[in-house]
């Protein structure tokens, strides 16, 4: 008779503590929120609706205008952050990984630094920076000729969103840049020795070696991006506040959301409302992740080990 294999408790006991805090302010509030979103107040107090309140806010011209303006601006975000964070922070990542570069450990430091500060700070000096009246910014460009360049670029409707978008990517570059940089340090010698004794070397290695065994950790910064980005908020309401000027602009579905939720200045708060934004913003991002999950990560295993 075979014997009986041990029970893992331990595994239970060590994953119980972060099981229970992520229920807790996690899937506890999510369900709750859901849940909020299929009621709404009729005559006789609140009521059950249903999905009504969706049916609202994709078809109703007073707040699909809204919704529509801030899921395009927040597509518009997750681009410009695909489009430049993620491929300097694999640049960088190349680089910093070469082994005769000096002072490899210190630029890595500074370029990281600025991911640990609050979005309060950086939105906050940047807005001084980039002013007209006392920023800095007009003088520097001065400095190189490059003054006629300068305009306020966060008071313009046409230039606000992507400059806090390229300012988010300067304050989170060092994510992508450390996740590329242990995934390049990750792969073997062996391969790459072999691939030095077939002549490949320098930036050829990177685009047909390094680059390819790679892909998995650039799909998952990808993932990690557009998650982040759909659920941004910080950012634009230190730079632009809650109404994300001018004329919304900026407004994304997190400022978004705060308005109607909690309410802003004369717009009083809705919660019902507040909670269908967000059960679609919940909805977006998981069709985001299962689409990377079935289309897109299934396809890069075959570059692992």
């Amino acid at each position: 008779m075979a014997a009986r294999k041990p029970v893992r408790w331990h595994i239970a006991v060590f994953l119980a503590p972060a099981v229970v805090i992520y229920t807790a302010i996690m899937i506890i509030p999510l369900i709750g929120t859901l849940n909020l979103s299929l009621f709404n107040k009729g005559a006789d107090g609140v009521e059950f609706v249903g999905l009504s309140n969706f049916a609202t806010l994709f078809g109703d011209p007073r707040w699909s205008a809204s919704f529509w303006n801030a899921l395009g601006n927040n597509a518009w975000f997750f681009f410009i952050h695909m489009l430049v964070q993620n491929p300097i922070g694999i640049a960088l990542a190349a680089i910093l990984s070469t082994p005769r570069l000096r002072m490899a450990a210190f630029y890595r430091t500074a370029i990281f630094i600025p991911t640990i500060l609050s979005f309060v700070i950086v939105g906050f000096v940047w807005k001084l920076i980039l002013s007209p009246i006392w920023g800095i910014a007009p003088g520097l460009l001065d400095l190189v000729g490059l003054k006629s360049l300068f305009a306020p670029w966060l008071g313009r409707e046409d230039s606000a969103l992507t400059t806090l978008a390229l300012i988010s990517v300067w304050q989170f570059v060092g994510i992508p840049m450390m996740l590329i940089y242990a995934a390049l340090l990750s792969i073997p010698d062996e391969v790459l020795e072999a691939a030095e004794m077939d002549g490949i070397t320098g930036i050829s290695q990177f685009w047909k070696i390094k680059l390819p065994l790679i892909l998995p950790s650039i799909g998952i910064i990808s993932i990690l991006t557009f998650v982040g980005n759909f659920n941004a908020f910080d950012l634009i309401y230190v730079a632009q506040g809650a109404l994300a000027g001018p004329d919304f602009s900026t407004d994304i579905l997190g400022t978004f959301l705060y308005r109607t939720f909690f309410g802003f200045q004369l717009q009083l708060g809705d919660p019902y409302m507040g909670s269908a934004i967000a059960g679609a913003m919940f909805g977006i991002i998981l069709l985001g992740v299962c689409v990377y999950l079935f289309g897109i990560q299934t396809r890069l295993r075959r570059y692992q080990f």
